[in-house]
């Protein structure tokens, strides 16, 4: 399982045009991560990349903004864990809730509350967390032995580390940086997709 997530100002060409490229991979889903952006500008967004997601017939799965979600008619939801928990119960509406963490007590947490997928990290260094050490593979397995649900590893992930985190018992990858600062968005994503 490979989910692309988005941080536009990593992007170094037109941020919609990614979108598209990415999305003609066809990976699991697109999580929309833009977290500077006030509610409105969010919508807006996510509006456009909805359209595109649509067209391509894969999952454009909000970050956090449950009413833009609902407003869209978007059935897929992924946010903090603290905020997962705060609003857990307003969640049932969604066929799928996914959450991230970086402990196995939390993981164990995420899927007590409901949760349908976590996102475990960082697995390995990364410039979106810079001085902050990494967890490693023996933390994604045991994330992944804790809990039933599929568990997905962020943080870091190159091809190179594909197999790697398989070993580990992961059942997909959350890939940010790597999709969207790279030359080729559309042959890396369907890259990372034949691991699968």
């Amino acid at each position: 399982m490979v989910i692309c997530v988005t941080n536009r100002l990593l992007c170094k060409d037109n941020f919609l045009n990614r979108i598209n490229q990415i999305a003609r991979a066809k990976p699991e889903g697109i999580i929309l991560r833009e977290k500077d952006l006030s509610e409105y500008e969010y919508e807006q967004l996510a509006y456009l990349c909805q359209r595109i997601c649509l067209q391509y017939k894969i999952s454009l799965i909000i970050h956090t903004h449950i009413e833009v979600a609902k407003k869209l008619g978007i059935s897929k939801i992924h946010m903090p864990l603290k905020t997962y928990l705060k609003n857990h119960k307003q969640l049932t509406d969604f066929k799928i809730k996914g959450t991230s963490v970086h402990t196995v007590e939390e993981a164990i947490q995420a899927q007590t509350y409901g949760a349908d997928y976590i996102a475990a990290g960082h697995i390995f260094p990364t410039d979106c967390k810079k001085g902050v050490p990494a967890r490693g593979l023996d933390f994604l397995e045991s994330v992944c032995c804790a809990v039933s649900i599929p568990v997905l590893a962020i943080g870091g992930i190159k091809l190179e580390r594909m197999i790697d985190v398989y070993r580990a018992k992961a059942s997909g990858v959350c890939i940010m940086s790597y999709l969207m600062e790279c030359s080729d968005p559309k042959n890396i994503c369907s890259s990372f997709k034949a691991f699968d």
